[in-house]
């Protein structure tokens, strides 16, 4: 909503059927020493026509019109533009009307031949201010409650480990949200270690942002911890959460891709198996490699064959498993994106780092990167995983 400056033109809009009163309250405006330009309408559809034109500043309307009476003439109002202040004005006879009309959402009621200038003058300015200072109170109740639903889906995308005590393995993770978004997009991971110590980590990133991308990598996440436990593994466990994910999307063209991992107690290799997600990164050791096992395709977009893949995760190296968003953004100018390529440059010139400062350090020299083209336009997520010695 904009808000007039003292000393600036103010547009009012005057909704009144008769003319003679619309004349006195024009002169009542003229002698209240403001820069005003008044526009006046004989009936409530005029008006529509004029909100639509031109948006006023204020509006002072007459509850009495030969087309809306009382209550429904601000209804009408409230109804194509909700965000414009509304003085009523009432007759000498009816002075309940005007509280009523505050009740339901003007921001103050005038009663005619009870009006100077003076109380004219401030009626208006103090409309304008309520109406903003209100407007003001919804988007922070807005925020607040658009703050407390991203930290419902938080717990439930970026979930707490469970792991068995001295796990064998050293997991760091990273999430970082888009500032372009006001909800969490669909990015979420897992891991969870099994009686037999065998870890299981996942990570995965839905198509889209918004509430139902969200809900369902909440939806994922869940399920792939829970069909884990129940002792189902490779492509029977990516065949089960793709019928999960086609009974719980909100549209056909809704799909997601993961990368599940299992890392066993003894041995340097491992189980891959991933349904049209990006590779990793093999960290360690002053040097970093893209490591891409053979897939499938995306759970979502037709039937697959997630054949299960084996790693090597060497002593002293670490597994860095990441969303797009993490190399899918624009840097520089015009279309240019880092892609996989350039994030691995990155990460080398990154190298000699630890673990977590490697993961922080990793993600920062990113979002600089994009910084020339607005900053990162998607969700990153990022797990690194190394074995430890228990």
């Amino acid at each position: 909503m904009r808000v007039p400056d003292d000393g600036e033109e103010l547009s009012l809009l005057l909704v009144e059927d008769d003319r003679a009163d619309a004349i006195l309250v024009e002169e009542l405006i003229a002698d209240a020493s403001f820069d005003t330009r008044v526009v006046w309408a004989e009936s409530m559809a005029k008006a529509e026509h004029e909100i639509a034109r031109a948006r006023p500043d204020c509006i002072l309307l007459d509850l009495h019109l030969h087309d809306a009476d009382g209550i429904d003439g601000l209804t009408r109002i409230a109804k194509q533009d909700a965000t414009i202040p509304v003085v009523v004005l009432t007759g000498l006879n009816d002075e309940h009307v005007g509280i009523s009309a505050v009740a339901t959402g003007a921001q103050d009621y005038l009663v005619k031949g009870r009006v100077d200038p003076e109380v004219l003058r401030r009626a208006v300015r103090y409309a304008i201010e309520r109406k903003r200072a209100e407007l003001t109170a919804v988007d922070l109740h807005a925020s607040q409650l658009r703050a407390r639903e991203n930290a419902r889906l938080e717990r439930g995308l970026l979930p707490s480990p469970l792991l068995l005590d001295s796990p064998g393995v050293e997991i760091v993770t990273q999430y970082r949200p888009s500032r372009e978004n006001a909800l969490l997009g669909g990015d979420f991971y897992d891991f969870v270690q099994t009686p037999d110590r065998t870890v299981h980590v996942m990570i995965g990133d839905v198509a889209g942002h918004g509430a139902d991308e969200a809900a369902l990598g909440v939806a994922l996440r869940i399920a792939w911890r829970a069909l884990t436990f129940a002792g189902l593994r490779g492509a029977d466990r990516m065949r089960q959460l793709e019928r999960i994910l086609r009974a719980e999307r909100a549209g056909k063209g809704i799909f997601a891709t993961v990368l599940s991992l299992a890392i066993p107690p003894e041995g340097t290799l491992l189980t891959a198996v991933r349904a049209g997600h990006p590779g990793m990164l093999l960290h360690g050791g002053g040097t970093v490699e893209w490591v891409e096992p053979a897939g499938g395709p995306a759970l979502g977009l037709h039937a697959g064959d997630w054949a299960p893949q084996q790693v090597d995760l060497p002593e002293g190296k670490g597994l860095v498993l990441l969303t797009d968003g993490l190399f899918e953004g624009h840097v520089g100018r015009g279309n240019q994106r880092l892609g996989e390529a350039g994030l691995l440059e990155l990460a080398r010139s990154l190298a000699t780092l630890p673990g977590r400062a490697f993961v922080d350090a990793l993600i920062d020299a990113v979002e600089e990167q994009a910084q020339s083209s607005g900053g990162i336009a998607d969700d990153i997520a990022v797990v690194r995983v190394e074995r430890v010695r228990r």
